[in-house]
């Protein structure tokens, strides 16, 4: 079992940038492919980035490849999305989640975090 807690989120301006953080509790954190998912206001939750376990592969969303990156440190037990050029369509509730198969899909997902705001102003 592991448990998610997200950190960083808040307000930032349109080209600005966030870093956001996901600390998770156990010694088990090495075997499990991390992600981040987010999802606004009245629409579907929706895949943002994924890495593998010891960080060699990582897959990214259309709409922030080239803007977000996705990175780990397992010594730390914690996932990170840096988050650059911010536009207001990046305004969501972001959440992490940890599974045992790197994925794209939500549903592959066992533990999920409870989020964290991040608001983009135009």
């Amino acid at each position: 079992q592991v448990q998610l807690v997200e950190s960083g989120g808040g307000l930032a301006q349109a080209g600005g940038s966030l870093r956001l953080s996901c600390a998770a509790s156990g010694r088990t954190f090495s075997s499990y492919a991390m992600a981040w998912f987010r999802q606004a206001p009245g629409k579907e939750r929706e895949f943002v980035a994924a890495i593998s376990r010891y960080g060699f592969s990582t897959y990214y969303a259309d709409s922030v490849k080239g803007r977000f990156t996705i990175s780990r440190d397992n010594a730390k037990n914690t996932v990170y999305l840096q988050m650059n050029s911010l536009k207001p369509e990046d305004t969501a509730v972001y959440y992490c989640a940890a599974s045992g198969t790197l994925s794209r899909s939500g549903a592959q997902y066992d533990h999920w975090g409870q989020g964290t705001q991040v608001t983009v102003s135009s």
